[in-house]
Order: structure tokens, then C-alpha cells, then sequence
């Protein structure tokens, strides 16, 4: 119950995720699947969160980390 009043006065704290979810390619990305091509969803509200599939966690929004991920996912490709 506490839980409830903190999310309803705070927003969601995306706890609980759905299995990663990776898209073909060329199928249309939605906006968190723009730079991996991999999502979670978070199933209390529904919020589609970036994922990085080798670090095994939701992405850090910081631009830091999304050069890093896209060097890697680059030299994966090649």
C-alpha cells in the first residue's frame, strides 16, 4: 500500500520489466529501440525503456554511454 501512495505521488519506479525485447531489422523501431534495437517494457505502466543487450540492463540516458554502446554495437556488425 505504501508502495501505491509513493507511485501515485512520485510517478512509476519501473520495477517490475517485461523479457528484453529485440526487433528484426528493418522492421520500424520505436523510439526506445532506436539505438540497440532492444527494449523492455515496464509492466506497471506500460513506459517502453531502452535496453543494452550486452551490459544486460536498461540503458543510461547519459551520451556517454550511448557512444559506448553504439562503438560496440558497430564493431559487432563489422
Amino acid at each position: 500500500m505504501i508502495t501505491k501512495l509513493f507511485a501515485g505521488l512520485l510517478g512509476c519506479w519501473h520495477s517490475h520489466y517485461s523479457f528484453p525485447i529485440t526487433l528484426r531489422r528493418g522492421a520500424q523501431r520505436n523510439a526506445a529501440a532506436l539505438l540497440t534495437g532492444t527494449y523492455v517494457v515496464c509492466l506497471d505502466c506500460g513506459k517502453e525503456l531502452p535496453y543494452d543487450w550486452h551490459e544486460m540492463k536498461i540503458m543510461d540516458p547519459s551520451p556517454e554511454h550511448r557512444n559506448r554502446v553504439r562503438d560496440l554495437a558497430a564493431r559487432h556488425a563489422a
